[in-house]
C-alpha cells in the first residue's frame, strides 16, 4: 500500500468526502487524497457535466461510459468524482471545467491549478 499524503484540502482544513456513490478517488475512499504514486493527481472533486463529459471524452477519457471489469458504473451529469488537475486544468483552459468542491479537492491539486482558477469554478 502507498503512503498518503495528508488529507488536507486547499483551504489547510481536513478534507471532506468526495464522493461514494460512484466511489471515487485514487484510494477509491470516496476522497480525492493522492500519493506520490498517484501520477495522474486525482485531486480536484469535479461535480460532472454533460458538457465535461463530452469534452473528456472527446480528448481520450471517456468518463460515462460503464466499465465492469474495472467496477466502474459511468458517470452522468451531478456525479462527483476525483479528476485529475491536469485534465481540469485542460477543461478550464478550454472553457468547460466542471464545478468544483473545494472543501473536497486535495491541496496537492494546487501544484497544478492555481487556486484562483479552481475558485472561479468553485459550487458554492
Amino acid at each position: 500500500m502507498y503512503e498518503q499524503d495528508p488529507s488536507v484540502n486547499v483551504y489547510g482544513d481536513p478534507l471532506i468526502p468526495c464522493s461514494s456513490d460512484p466511489l471515487t478517488g485514487y484510494f477509491r475512499d470516496g476522497h480525492c487524497n493522492t500519493c506520490s504514486e498517484d501520477t495522474g493527481s486525482h485531486t480536484v472533486c469535479a461535480v460532472m457535466t454533460d458538457e465535461f463529459l463530452a469534452y473528456s471524452k472527446y480528448v481520450g477519457n471517456d468518463l460515462s461510459t460503464p466499465v465492469p471489469a474495472f467496477n466502474f458504473p459511468g458517470l452522468k451529469a451531478g456525479d462527483k468524482w476525483c479528476l485529475c488537475a491536469g485534465r481540469f486544468l485542460q477543461a478550464a483552459d478550454e472553457g468547460c471545467a466542471p464545478l468544483v468542491d473545494l472543501k473536497a479537492t486535495h491541496k496537492g491539486a494546487l501544484d497544478i491549478v492555481p487556486l484562483e482558477i479552481l475558485q472561479r469554478h468553485a459550487t458554492a
